[in-house]
């Protein structure tokens, strides 16, 4: 074969390369969910959300049923608004509750919602106001490392008598 020719091949086969990769990365691009939520708004109240970001998922039973779609801080209680979409054709009972959760080990945050029993719902850009804060896993980790520390001490004091 003529170097001609294996350059051509060269070139063909890195251009099929890149229209691949710009295909994957089109579908990657329209798979994330950042086109506009559909339902109905609500708002949550949290003391913290970490890593909770717009677009996330709003789960109810472990199915998506809406998107967070803006986060703000409240200047006077200096709580996390989340705002976020639920579909319309899920009523949630006022006595509903709402939960930032980790989607898994290595997952992102999602809102958790868990539906109430009164026979009264939220209207659309109504408030839940039963709400759980995320739960920072450098503070678990942390009490944890003190409480083992504690422990550790009441033992070698129990097995170790001072005199």
């Amino acid at each position: 074969m003529s170097a001609t020719r294996r350059n051509a091949a060269e070139l063909l086969t890195g251009a099929a390369v890149i229209a691949i990769a710009a295909g994957f990365l089109a579908y990657a691009i329209a798979g994330t969910g950042r086109a506009g939520a559909s339902g109905y708004p609500l708002k949550a109240r949290f003391d913290r959300i970490d890593g909770l970001a717009i677009g996330a998922d709003v789960r109810l039973a472990g199915v998506k049923v809406g998107q967070v779609t803006g986060e703000t801080i409240d200047p006077q209680t200096f709580q996390a608004v989340v705002t976020f979409s639920m579909r319309n054709d899920i009523k949630l009972p006022k006595d509903s509750s709402a939960q930032v959760t980790t989607a898994g080990l290595l997952g992102g945050s999602v809102l958790s919602v868990v539906p109430g029993g009164a026979t009264a719902t939220i209207p659309p850009g109504g408030t839940v106001t039963i709400t759980q804060s995320a739960v920072s896993l450098e503070d678990l980790l942390g009490k944890f490392i003190f409480n083992v520390s504690d422990l550790t001490k009441a033992v070698q004091q129990k097995i170790l008598p001072t005199k």
